[in-house]
């Protein structure tokens, strides 16, 4: 069997180079191209593994000792929590990587020949399927930071009515809600009106929006309870139409204040 090592070599260059850049832009690493390229350099020294008789665990334990010089190379060290941080990312991104050219090859019945992978006489090159790698990985580290920033903005809420019934939702933070009662001064959530029924007292708050203006039927509740936040007293629930995905609740930022 013949090893092309130029080829191998160049292979794990990329990848580790792809891997390095991917751990540094999640984790918003300030360190220089340079460095990240010697990393990816020196973890190419896995291709040394193909000639040294190693058993399951001493190979394992020579690619981890690879990883950390790599992580030290490229992000240098500063604290234990700041290089596990960049250890455990290297690891993720390395197995999320490796699944999608796992995916590409099985999905497609692809056989690896070298630089290629071959399937019923169509081929495609396997720098070409890193690159596709690049792209589902960065569309993949995009969402994750949307989800990141959307998940700080949900809330688990109790609300607690004055006829003794309770209700649970889930809240979302709308930092444009700054819905206020004008007279009272209390902030305002907004609860989709279908979820409370059979209410015995409501009033009319006046709002005024971009929109327009008009009357808001509100209720006052005993109190509500904010996961991660506390009690609030003094607030008034919106009865109104509510369209956002697996929310019932729009909260008001007034109630994340002290």
């Amino acid at each position: 069997m013949k090893i092309y090592l130029d080829l191998i070599f160049i292979t794990n260059f990329l990848f580790d180079f792809i891997i390095l850049t991917s751990t540094s832009i999640i984790l918003k690493r300030n360190t220089k191209m340079i460095r990240i390229i010697l990393g990816a350099l020196f973890g190419s020294l896995t291709i040394f593994s193909l000639f040294i008789r190693l058993n399951t665990i001493g190979l394992f334990f020579f690619k981890l000792i690879i990883s950390i010089i790599m992580i030290l190379i490229s992000f240098r060290f500063k604290n234990i929590s700041y290089f596990f941080k960049n250890l455990y990312y290297l690891y993720m991104i390395s197995i999320i990587l490796g699944g999608i050219l796992y995916f590409i090859r099985i999905q497609f019945l692809y056989k690896n020949e070298g630089l290629l992978f071959i399937s019923n006489g169509f081929s495609i090159n396997i720098i070409m399927a890193i690159l596709l790698s690049i792209i589902i990985l960065v569309k993949y580290i995009i969402e994750i930071k949307k989800l990141k920033i959307n998940h700080n903005k949900y809330y688990k809420i109790i609300i607690y009515l004055k006829n003794g019934k309770n209700y649970e939702f889930n809240a979302f933070l709308d930092t444009g809600n700054k819905l206020v009662d004008p007279y009272r001064k209390f902030p305002i959530i907004i609860i989709n009106k279908e979820k409370i029924k059979n209410l015995e007292k409501t009033i009319l708050v006046p709002y005024h929006t971009i929109n327009g203006e008009g009357l808001l039927k509100c209720i006052k509740p005993k109190k509500i309870y904010i996961d991660g936040i506390g009690f609030r007293n003094n607030v008034l629930i919106g009865l109104s139409s509510i369209n956002i995905d697996g929310v019932d609740c729009i909260l008001n930022e007034m109630l994340l204040e002290g």
